[in-house]
């Protein structure tokens, strides 16, 4: 970073410069920032489509007994990753430069996706082989989310980073939406290879684009930390870098932050079972085809969308706000199970996207500035397996039902399941139980 000049019209100038630069989007004034980011577009939009098209596949085509239990299989597959793999997340993140590790794990999976696509060519797709790929795909991914979340720091300032997060968790939504779009009606179109196919070519645009951006260094973001240390207090002496806490220690020493983890969990047990339900209600009880998978699919992920841009503007503290977004979203995930009309379905999921976007949002900023910076590498890959931990229980208990109760049934049971969970988040206390410990900013603060 330059040095601002002491000639007060210079000084001015800059300052004009900086909040004209701010009125621009974030993705377009900051160009590493940008490339990035529409990486992490391109890698979840391509695991989402791979699981929402292989899922229907499944369902509608590869499995005619037990459909709701091989459905519920693979996404179980696809969720292990995050949660067995987060103490080598953590220390790879830790140890490897940040844009190696991106790029390695898209380049990885571009390869196990290209290699699916050309085995389907070919004919006789066992079963498992798509189950190995879908397994593959979400390791890359688990390797890739916590690696970006923590590499923020590197690619803005400080007073971006909730505008940042804003657009990190927006990927999320923007993948849902593209990867839904695509998902089912790939498979109807084009089969697992064409399925296959696309995915690698998003994998691989995304490794170049990581490839393309300037991340700042440690050493950089040290030396602006000691500057801005400096310009406050010049006499003070260097601080110690803080050690390094074990994965377990970093929630033990951050009592408010570990009960949201713990509500979020239990809340992600009936959350993410939407991801199991909606085929099997999609052929049971709408009976339709790929493209009203495409249209339930798409309305999720375009509430969460909206909501991902609009969370910060929730009013409340962070545990208020997420308690009435859950509830609204129990109300929403259960009244599918009570009507059963395509347009009520599809407005229900919109509004309970919005809510689990506008929730990632407050929390996952609010946890960039109560987390050490030392932390992040450790905290997000624990984050990650803490909420990962209740998919593939989700995903094998609501499929496995899905063989025996109705998809109308199971819609009830989410709504009804949200409950406890929103009660226990509105509960909380303040991040004063964590005695007041923040991250500390880099480049200066707000």
């Amino acid at each position: 970073m330059t040095t601002p000049s002491v000639a007060a019209p210079e000084a001015e100038t800059g300052a004009e410069a900086s909040i004209a630069g701010r009125r621009a989007p974030l993705i377009l004034r900051n160009r590493a920032f940008g490339a990035v980011w529409l990486g992490q577009v391109l890698t979840q939009a391509a695991v989402r489509m791979f699981q929402v098209g292989v899922s229907w596949w499944i369902v509608a085509y590869a499995v005619h007994d037990a459909r709701g239990l091989a459905s519920g299989l693979f996404m179980a597959v696809c969720t292990l990753p995050a949660v067995a793999l987060a103490p080598v997340v953590a220390r790879a993140v830790a140890r490897f430069a940040h844009r190696s590790v991106l790029c390695s794990a898209a380049g990885l999976a571009g390869g196990a996706a290209a290699a699916l696509a050309l085995w389907a060519y070919g004919g006789g797709l066992p079963l498992a082989t798509v189950y190995a790929a879908g397994l593959a795909l979400a390791t890359c991914q688990a390797f890739f989310d916590p690696c970006l979340t923590t590499s923020v720091p590197e690619l803005v300032d400080d007073a971006d980073i909730e505008t940042a997060t804003g657009f990190e968790l927006s990927t999320q939504s923007l993948a849902g939406l593209g990867g839904a779009l695509l998902g089912a009606l790939a498979v109807d179109r084009a089969g697992v290879a064409g399925l296959a196919a696309g995915c690698a070519a998003a994998y691989l645009g995304a490794a170049l684009l990581v490839a393309s951006a300037r991340f700042r260094t440690a050493s950089s973001l040290s030396a602006a930390a000691a500057t801005a240390t400096a310009s406050t207090a010049p006499d003070a002496p260097p601080a110690a870098a803080p050690p390094r806490r074990t994965l377990r220690r970093i929630l033990g020493e951050l009592p408010y932050v570990r009960r949201i983890l713990v509500c979020f969990a239990v809340a992600n047990l009936f959350t993410t079972a939407v991801f199991v339900v909606i085929p099997l209600y999609t052929r049971s009880v709408l009976q339709g085809g790929g493209g009203t998978v495409a249209l339930l699919e798409a309305s999720l992920g375009t509430g969460a969308l909206v909501g991902a841009f609009t969370g910060a503007r929730v009013p409340g503290r962070p545990t208020v706000a997420g308690a009435y977004c859950l509830g609204l979203m129990a109300l929403a995930l259960a009244l599918p199970g009570l009507i059963a009309q395509r347009p009520v379905v599809a407005g229900s999921l919109a509004v309970a996207g919005w809510c689990a976007g506008a929730v990632s949002v407050r929390f996952v900023a609010l946890f960039q500035r109560l987390v050490p910076a030392a932390d992040k590498p450790g905290f997000f890959a624990v984050m990650q397996a803490v909420l990962g931990a209740s998919l593939p229980v989700a995903s094998l208990v609501f499929g496995t039902a899905g063989d025996v109760l109705s998809p109308q049934t199971l819609c009830l049971v989410q709504g009804i399941g949200l409950v406890p969970a929103a009660c226990a988040l509105a509960l909380l206390g303040s991040p004063a139980a964590d005695g007041g410990r923040r991250a500390q900013p880099v480049g200066g603060g707000r």
